[in-house]
């Protein structure tokens, strides 16, 4: 576990939400999708490319996070994660190309977005055993939140100063946040511990683990295929909403699932919560298709935004609960893969289907099949003896 003072648990999930609420505006960049198609001249794949790549290399960070977590203090690695990702926004906001985009946003922002997100989700666990899931899940949430106020706050600059202004105020926000959280871990004085002394409940078996990535995977990928073009699929089946009002509604209930699902990851089976998670994905997606048109649409969208928040609470509560603390960050690094691997594939799909359909309707079924599927494993993979 790590090495803490007294009354330093709190602080430091504390401190970890914070820069865990700013890191998750990266789920608010559906808003972006018709300002920068019109800025750049390009399609709807092409700027979806822009949100998948850096899914991608945030998924690269918390892979190999764990190597870096114990090497410096906690507090100069969040400061760190913090600048880098503002460093990422400004070269975003004030380049004049697409691929300069990719570098600063796709790149940069998502590896420093993988550390500061990976690093404080597994320092919380550290110093919260017996209560990994309420920990994680705080700092979930905060991701989540951060994702419900950023689409309403971005799309307001954008309306009136452009893509520029939503990058430079982001780069802003991450600068003060990485000084306060770097002051609050300083103060609670813990540090990451990275010494193997847990032996693990379960044994960790190459099949275990693929079962688990394929799970995850299936899971993740319909929900970031909707979160990805929320407001696209939203102007698609309800026109007379605003673009904001979809993701902040994926976002709100993101918040509630991640917390809902970090608590009952402490009280129930695992099997019946990451099998239920999947179920009720795959349900909202169907509701949506059918009754997109009219109050399926929110309610749809509200489902899946809780089970989506649930699912990546849940799994890393999993994991640590299922492996052991000690190595739980070397094992999430890699189940995380699946996140990403859904995150280059679900919303360039998504956009690649629109792209050649026309309309979203095809996506959404593709979706369902992926939560179906991770339930299925799920199942399967608990019914392996232990």
């Amino acid at each position: 576990m790590a090495h803490k003072h007294p009354g330093s648990s709190h602080v430091t999930v504390i401190a970890a939400s914070l820069v865990s609420a700013v890191l998750g505006s990266i789920h608010a960049f559906s808003v972006f999708l018709a300002p920068l198609e019109t800025q750049f001249g390009t399609s709807r794949s092409a700027v979806s490319l822009t949100y998948s790549m850096a899914l991608m290399t945030l998924t690269v960070a918390v892979l190999f996070g764990p190597r870096i977590y114990g090497r410096w203090s906690t507090a100069w690695i969040m400061w760190i994660a913090c600048t880098l990702a503002a460093a990422g926004a400004l070269i975003a906001g004030t380049t004049t190309s697409l691929p300069v985009v990719w570098v600063g946003y796709s790149l940069i922002f998502g590896l420093a977005n993988g550390l500061g997100y990976g690093f404080g989700l597994q320092l919380s666990a550290q110093v919260s055993l017996g209560r990994e899931g309420v920990a994680m899940g705080i700092v979930t949430a905060a991701y989540a939140f951060g994702a419900i106020i950023s689409p309403v706050l971005f799309e307001q600059l954008i309306t009136s100063y452009g893509f520029r202004a939503a990058m430079i105020a982001l780069a802003g926000t991450l600068v003060i946040t990485g000084f306060i959280s770097a002051a609050l871990l300083r103060s609670a004085r813990v540090w990451y511990q990275t010494s193997a002394t847990n032996k693990y409940k379960l044994s960790v078996t190459l099949g275990r683990q693929a079962m688990l990535w394929l799970a995850y995977f299936g899971g993740v990928l319909a929900g970031l295929m909707v979160i990805g073009h929320a407001a696209g699929i939203a102007a698609q089946y309800r026109p007379d909403l605003s673009p904001w009002i979809t993701p902040m509604v994926i976002a709100s209930c993101n918040l509630v699932g991640s917390l809902v699902a970090g608590r009952l990851a402490d009280r129930m089976a695992l099997n019946v919560l990451l099998t239920s998670l999947a179920l009720i994905t795959a349900l909202a997606l169907i509701g949506v298709i059918l009754f997109g048109q009219k109050a399926g649409l929110l309610i749809g969208f509200g489902v899946i935004g809780f089970a989506y928040g649930g699912t990546i609470a849940a799994y890393p509560a999993a994991i640590a609960k299922l492996f052991g603390m000690a190595d739980s960050a070397r094992i999430y690094g890699r189940i995380f893969t699946a996140w990403g691997a859904a995150g280059l594939m679900g919303p360039w799909s998504a956009g690649f289907l629109y792209d050649a359909v026309g309309d979203y309707r095809f996506a959404l079924f593709v979706a369902t099949g992926a939560a179906v599927t991770s339930a299925m494993t799920v199942v399967l993979l608990f019914r392996k003896p232990s």
